[in-house]
């Protein structure tokens, strides 16, 4: 039986906008920390520098970092997330949180990181 999971296929879908409308000059990446890991093995990422809570997407830009948490309409950061985010923007970063296709999208917009959507406009 398959898994859903709805976080990751919202990450896809906001990933497929990026690609087809993000600007030119961005660059985007996802940071890896997720998921289980034995006590050892979190011991050893920590050591390595492996920070928790980081959101989903990191877009650079002019030499400025942007940090999108992505959430389903059922999901919450959590409070290891929230502190996370709270540092990244005393460090100059832009963070947010977005829930759902429509806001992230929004935000990326409002940050400027995506061009006009034109598909839809009459001719």
């Amino acid at each position: 039986m398959k898994r859903r999971r709805p976080e990751q296929e919202l990450q896809k879908a906001v990933l497929k906008h990026l690609a087809w409308r993000g600007a030119r000059d961005i660059f985007v990446f996802h940071y890896p920390a997720g998921g289980w890991r034995s006590s050892v093995e979190a011991a050893i990422f920590k050591s390595l520098g492996v920070v928790a809570g980081i959101p989903d997407l990191l877009i650079i830009r002019n030499g400025h970092i942007f940090a999108l948490e992505l959430k389903t309409a059922d999901g919450h950061p959590t409070s290891t997330q929230i502190d996370t985010q709270a540092r990244m923007r005393a460090a100059g970063a832009t963070v947010g949180t977005a829930v759902e296709i429509d806001a992230a999208l929004e935000r990326l917009e409002q940050w400027g990181l995506l061009r006009p959507d034109v598909s839809m406009r009459a001719s």
